[in-house]
């Protein structure tokens, strides 16, 4: 239990909180509620009731999450707390440690949270990745007990955790924010891990090659990616108020790196969708108003992240082009460490646009590639003509993209298989089942072609047809994830290793060190 209290006024909510609590002789142990029995209350319950502000943010309870910075004790103790308050909602799990040792504490909240359950995409928030930007930390842990506490009053929160599994990293750097200071805005300090590197330069580069000495929390990440096919991913920072898409990076030059010029991916309209999705669910960012005078402002709230400034190494890319999950960094704060009685405020302005953004996990096509005999094909790998940025199915066969409604041809290749193309079409209202057979490359004379089925999602998260006596399963193995073909003019920027690169990457670094 974290309780912490910064007036009397808040003491004085938490005793009638307690004292309503305790009228309730009948509390079932797993009350999510001031009023978890579901029964009428008495009248000085009501009164009491009624003294309340009405909330906003989350439902009040007896274990309630102040709005305050909590250190990695509080945030374990936290997280333990409410896996063991709601075992069948959240699943705790650590992906390794810092180089501190502090543990990497991933949340699953869902209605399935321990095991994968077929039909159900799992996407993903990272927080904290920059030590001294830890509005992102605090949000993800009011997210959590959001979820926890509306699943039985929400309907949208009910249906989002009945169809997803959603993790959760509140801090991927712990070190970092351990010698971070509150109310600091700008600078360096935190930032880095405790060997002084910076996570979000840390990952493998399309453009350009990265020569820097990989770290124990990115490896812990890219191993954690590589087993889970995330669909879905949103990257917490502070420091600006925008939502910034792939690509991150850029194949020019030094001399051209700062000229704000856009670098686009083949998945240029559904990045920036799920960025406006979150900029116009945000209480200010769709206003595009600059955090201060010197800094950008961005219009609709959302930017290309090369067209921004461009950095090398950054983990959104590294996800959309490794493993095709779409990832958006958001930045939520234009002071990176604000004080902490501005933390309420942020959940305010934060809220609704962190849930309606895993929502989007449900927008597309999704399905499953079996073979003839209705097994599922692992590791089938599958394109979207003229989006050479693939993806590829689970040990199930499952398979998620996410795309706005038009026309599509789907290219699917599988070991052994014959490489088939498929049609479908993708509506506003719902996703787009997306069935297809593929034949054994051996029996392709007199075959005519792939046996496709294609119609609207009847429910996920059951065992699927075909696929007899599979339940769930823990995914165990790194897939090898199609990626599309190094252009030729990125050849030349990866020997960028001398003199310029120093440069430019010392501008690099003073840049983000001043918005993020």
């Amino acid at each position: 239990m974290i309780l912490r209290k910064s007036n009397a006024g808040q003491w004085l909510q938490l005793y009638a909180l307690i004292l309503i609590h305790a009228s309730s002789c009948h509390t079932p142990t797993s009350a999510k509620t001031v009023n978890p029995d579901g029964g009428e209350l008495h009248l000085q319950q009501q009164q009491q009731l009624q003294a309340l502000p009405e909330p906003r943010a989350y439902m009040p309870d007896s274990q309630n999450l102040d709005f305050v910075y909590h250190d990695h004790e509080e945030l374990t103790r936290f997280l333990r707390a409410t896996s063991a308050r709601y075992p069948n909602l959240t699943a705790l799990y650590s992906i390794g440690k810092s180089i501190q040792g502090r543990d990497l504490w991933v949340m699953v909240v869902s209605s399935s949270p321990y095991e994968h359950m077929i039909g159900k995409p799992d996407v993903k928030y990272v927080g904290n990745i920059h030590g001294n930007e830890p509005v992102g930390r605090e949000m993800l842990l009011h997210l959590i007990q959001y979820f926890v506490t509306s699943y039985s009053s929400d309907q949208y929160v009910k249906w989002l955790l009945d169809n997803t599994r959603i993790h959760i990293l509140p801090t991927m750097n712990p070190d970092g924010y351990a010698v971070s200071k509150e109310g600091t805005c700008d600078g360096g300090q935190g930032r880095y891990n405790a060997r002084g590197f910076d996570l979000n330069r840390n990952f493998p580069d399309y453009f350009k090659q990265n020569n820097k000495r990989g770290q124990p929390e990115t490896d812990a990440v890219k191993d954690w990616i590589s087993k889970i096919q995330f669909v879905l991913s949103g990257s917490l920072h502070g420091g600006a108020l925008v939502a910034s898409y792939p690509y991150d990076n850029t194949p020019n030059s030094m001399f051209q790196t700062y000229s704000a010029a856009p670098s686009l991916t083949p998945d240029d309209d559904v990045l920036k969708h799920l960025s406006l999705v979150y900029a116009r669910n945000h209480a200010k960012m769709s206003r595009g108003v600059a955090c201060k005078s010197a800094t950008p402002a961005f219009e609709n709230g959302i930017t290309n992240g090369a067209a921004w400034y461009p950095l090398t190494g950054g983990m959104q890319d590294y996800n959309y082009v490794w493993y095709g999950c779409m990832e958006i960094t958001l930045e939520i704060s234009c002071c990176k460490f604000p004080p902490a009685y501005e933390l309420k405020k942020y959940w305010e302005d934060n809220q609704l646009s962190l849930i309606k953004f895993l929502a989007e996990a449900h927008r597309g096509v999704q399905g499953f590639v079996f073979d003839p005999a209705g097994m599922p094909i692992e590791r089938a790998s599958i394109k979207i003509k003229g989006r050479d940025v693939g993806f590829q199915t689970t040990k199930y066969g499952e398979f998620w993209r996410i795309l706005l409604p038009g026309y599509y041809k789907a290219e699917v290749f599988a070991e052994g298989f014959a490489p088939r193309e498929v049609e479908f079409v993708i509506v506003e209202q719902h996703p787009t089942l997306l069935n297809v057979t593929l034949q054994p490359s051996k029996r392709m004379e007199g075959i005519g072609g792939a046996m496709v089925s294609v119609g609207g999602v009847g429910g996920v998260g059951g065992a699927v047809g075909g696929l007899p006596g599979v339940g769930m399963y823990r995914p165990i193995q790194a897939p090898q994830h199609y990626r599309p073909q190094m252009p030729p003019y990125a050849a030349a920027a990866t020997s960028d290793v001398g003199i310029f690169s120093t440069i430019s990457n010392g501008l690099n670094s003073l840049y983000s060190n001043i918005f993020g």
